[in-house]
């Protein structure tokens, strides 16, 4: 599955509308930065770009993380009518996460360059992202953290690793912990790149899998009630046969080290295994919004540590799974914007 396509971007673009031009891509040079396994990612950098004007208190910070295989380059791909954040009021940092090919990556690494480049851990991935604010912007305190998919997993990690750090969090469609079915078929996808008889243990020629990634973007990101409304069956092979000649996508090993970011994150782990603790460490005002149908990211473990977190729950009740923060864009943006400035 092109973790690219995982979130909806026009719900992105609606996040940013009011954007007076889009910022250049900027790096944040953070050296040899040593991970939680002991191991050191060598030469980090983190990307990033910033909208509106921070101002003088630092005091109307929003911080923006991409989901899986996103860029924030992608993150400019269409700006729509005024709605969610108010670029007047806010100042957005949005960032560039560990292995999407922009940020430190397997794809990009000099030093550590395809399965060479260490396994992180999405405590890893926020620990970058809390360098890049204090020591390279100079940014102590949050108004918000708020991201789509893999941005709300760094979404709920950032309130539990920093509960004093931000005001406010609004995870969409993300997890605090993944549940067993989301484990298996992210599991099942690296099976499917390592299996290839591409893959040459990650030093490959060719991206392997490029057809079982459209597969499982096809039967995971939607439903199937949604699927089958809006595909032929004339389509399907057409659609099989689009992808066995599609040569872009995103680069195996960023998706392998990615989906196992994801696969570790467990708000609960420095709590006993205790989401109820880990859930009375947060200071922040949560805000959680889940899609009831979601494949790709099951809402249970977020709904649940809403409830624990006595968050306000926005829950999208449509048939478009992991994509219904597009279909429903406009109670996503609704409910952002009253939490952030009402």
């Amino acid at each position: 599955m092109a973790l690219s396509r995982v979130a909806p971007l026009p719900l992105l673009a609606l996040m940013l509308a009011g954007a007076a031009a889009a910022q250049e891509q900027q790096f944040a040079a953070l050296g040899d930065f040593k991970l939680a396994s002991g191991e050191v990612l060598r030469d980090c950098r983190i990307g990033y770009r910033t909208f509106g004007k921070l101002n003088a208190a630092k005091s109307n910070a929003i911080f923006f993380p991409s989901w899986a295989g996103g860029s924030t380059g992608q993150m400019l791909s269409s700006v729509g009518p005024g709605m969610g954040l108010d670029l007047s009021k806010d100042f957005v940092v949005a960032v560039d996460p560990l292995s999407n090919g922009v940020s430190s990556s397997p794809s990009n690494s000099r030093l550590q360059p395809h399965m060479h480049f260490p396994k992180f851990t999405m405590r890893d991935m926020v620990e970058t992202q809390h360098a890049l604010l204090t020591r390279v912007l100079h940014i102590n305190h949050l108004k918000a953290v708020m991201g789509v998919s893999m941005g709300g997993m760094q979404t709920f990690q950032w309130i539990v690793s920093y509960p004093a750090f931000m005001d406010r969090a609004i995870p969409i469609v993300g997890s605090p912990q993944l549940a067993p079915y989301d484990l298996m078929h992210w599991q099942t996808q690296i099976d499917a790149i390592v299996n290839d008889a591409a893959w040459h243990n990650g030093d490959y020629t060719q991206n392997p899998a490029r057809v079982a990634e459209a597969e499982f973007g096809a039967i995971l990101l939607t439903t199937p009630a949604h699927f089958n409304q809006n595909t032929t069956r004339q389509q399907v092979p057409e659609m099989l046969d689009k992808a066995k000649k599609e040569k872009r996508g995103s680069d195996a090993n960023n998706k392998i080290r990615q989906v196992q970011a994801m696969m570790s994150i467990d708000v609960s782990e420095k709590f006993g295994g205790s989401l109820a603790a880990a859930a009375a460490s947060v200071k922040a005002k949560v805000l959680v919004i889940s899609s009831v149908q979601d494949q790709v990211v099951t809402p249970g473990p977020a709904f649940e540590f809403g409830r624990l977190l006595h968050a306000g729950i926005v829950r999208l009740e449509g048939d478009c799974g992991h994509l219904a923060p597009n279909c429903e864009d406009k109670k996503v943006a609704a409910a952002v914007h009253a939490f952030l400035y009402q």
